[in-house]
């Protein structure tokens, strides 16, 4: 199986090049010590408005602003050097028209030095990927479930259940594959539709909750890592569980501070003997 060159940072026409080839990894990133932790184990890092969500609390993406996006974006690619960085546009910087996207892209682009913006959307917004795409900024799409769309979709449920759906959703994925996307995620959808997609569509599909035929696969990191416990989506497999590890550092520390064993000897500086040169 062929792997990237990892001595330098993926680009995206390598990962469009991965269609029907060795699958792309992905994950999400929102901070450096994350990114560097990550980095040198995945093709690509999505920077997602789920920071919303895993970070800040917020019960949906749609609060999260163009200088959150811009200020973790920028965290993220200074702690990778290896992974093509991708970063989400949020709720009400793209949707207005062709001309405001551009400029809230250009500003992420600018901003944070990443390879491509991702936004989400089908029919309605393939004028808008064209627009960009033709403007030198790449674009990742995303359709299925769009969590910005939540109170229009009725909430996070799988979509494609019914022959309905699962025509809106090929006409949103031929759409934005057609408009000038180099790739695109496909989240929240049945399994077959998500199959047939995949095998239908010209461009690399990442799946989130879509099927294991999918190009490549993106999680949540706080997810995959049980950093993140609000709820756990049933596509979602935890590989490791760091939340109560986390919850019983903090104890033993508190332990430790209020029966006086930390700090020791160890953690405390000594007085320099008389005469000695004071430290810079």
């Amino acid at each position: 199986m062929s792997v990237p060159d990892r001595r330098r940072r993926i680009s995206v026409p390598e990962l469009s090049a991965r269609k029907g080839g060795t699958p792309i990894v992905s994950l999400t990133a929102y901070t450096t010590p994350m990114a560097r932790q990550l980095d040198a184990h995945v093709d690509m890092l999505l920077v997602g408005d789920s920071l919303g969500m895993v970070l800040y609390g917020m019960d949906s993406t749609l609060p999260v602003t163009l200088d959150m996006m811009i200020a973790h974006g920028a965290a993220v690619m200074r702690g990778s050097a290896l992974s093509c960085v991708v970063v989400d546009l949020p709720f009400g910087s793209y949707q207005e028209s062709p001309e405001a996207a551009f400029r809230a892209a250009a500003r992420v682009m600018a901003e944070t030095g990443c390879a491509a913006v991702k936004l989400e959307g089908g029919v309605e917004m393939a004028p808008t990927v064209e627009f960009l795409t033709k403007r030198g900024i790449p674009v990742l799409g995303h359709v299925g479930l769009t969590p910005q769309s939540v109170n229009v979709l009725g909430g996070y449920r799988a979509r494609g259940r019914t022959g309905q759906e699962g025509n809106a959703i090929a006409a949103d994925a031929f759409a934005i594959a057609e408009a000038g996307a180099f790739a695109l995620v496909i989240e929240g959808t049945v399994e077959t539709l998500a199959r047939q997609l995949t095998a239908d569509l010209p461009v690399p599909t990442i799946g989130i909750g879509a099927s294991p035929a999918c190009d490549g696969q993106i999680l949540v990191t706080e997810d995959l890592v049980g950093l993140f416990s609000d709820f756990t989506p049933k596509f979602v497999r935890r590989y490791a569980e760091l939340g109560p590890q986390v919850s019983a550092a903090a104890q033993a520390y508190a332990d430790d501070v209020r029966a006086r064993r930390f700090p020791g000897p160890e953690h405390v500086f000594a007085p320099k003997p008389s005469g000695s040169t004071p430290d810079a």
